[in-house]
């Protein structure tokens, strides 16, 4: 096994924290009733993509009847709809669609992680489970030795990766802001592919298409 396999089979184990390991498992017994036939995830979720990929994209968490299901980041729900749709137009996944973990998607030059690995109630996550999940995000920073790019999805992810790289003082959040960081990667912001901005328009295709864009124009370079 690669030391990412290592990595994420430790993610998958974890029981660090009370109220997610409940959380998880509830939603895994209780079920939507569109996927009442399906067997549930009901575990942290291990990130995914390119072990050299350029692009490291940051979400937040997974979604209690998207990843939580699927087992896999933004897989099965309407924000990974979006993403993945993206990432096809752009070169990035090998098809737009993200269904299961077996679906035959693969990314090329991309990777894909998240602060929190478990889906947290209300899609708020507290301080200390972000703590508790920060060492494994920490080791992938390391382990992922090609990356040029952060893409942060979100104010969450852009705080969690603002901290690890010690950013004094932080640029406040704004799509299309661009960082550059003291190990000379470039952090990339834009605003969560969640519905909440995507059917209400604050994010649509063609912003989110540049920011990708731009991703890769800075990955070649």
């Amino acid at each position: 096994m690669s030391a990412l396999e290592v990595l994420n089979a430790e993610v998958v184990s974890c029981r660090s924290c009370d109220r997610l390991v409940d959380w998880r498992e509830q939603v895994a017994e209780e079920k939507r009733a569109a996927y009442s036939d399906q067997t549930y995830w009901g575990k942290p979720v291990p990130s995914f993509g390119d072990s050299a990929a350029h692009l490291l994209i940051v979400g937040l968490a997974p979604a209690a009847h998207g990843a939580n299901r699927t087992g896999r980041m933004f897989t099965g729900d309407r924000s990974g709809d979006f993403l993945f749709a993206a990432l096809h137009r752009v070169g990035y996944a090998s098809q737009g669609t993200a269904i299961s973990r077996d679906d035959g998607l693969v990314l090329s030059g991309a990777y894909i992680t998240a602060p929190l690995r478990c889906a947290p109630p209300q899609n708020k996550p507290t301080a200390e489970e972000l703590r508790n999940c920060r060492d494994y995000f920490q080791e992938e920073l390391r382990l992922l030795e090609n990356v040029k790019v952060i893409l942060a999805l979100g104010g969450i992810s852009y705080s969690a990766i603002a901290k690890e790289f010690g950013l004094r003082p932080k640029p406040k959040f704004m799509h299309g802001l661009e960082v550059p960081l003291p190990d000379e990667k470039i952090l990339l912001c834009s605003y969560h592919v969640s519905q909440q901005n995507t059917f209400t328009g604050r994010l649509t295709e063609e912003m989110f298409d540049s920011v990708l864009l731009r991703a890769h124009e800075l990955g070649q370079t």
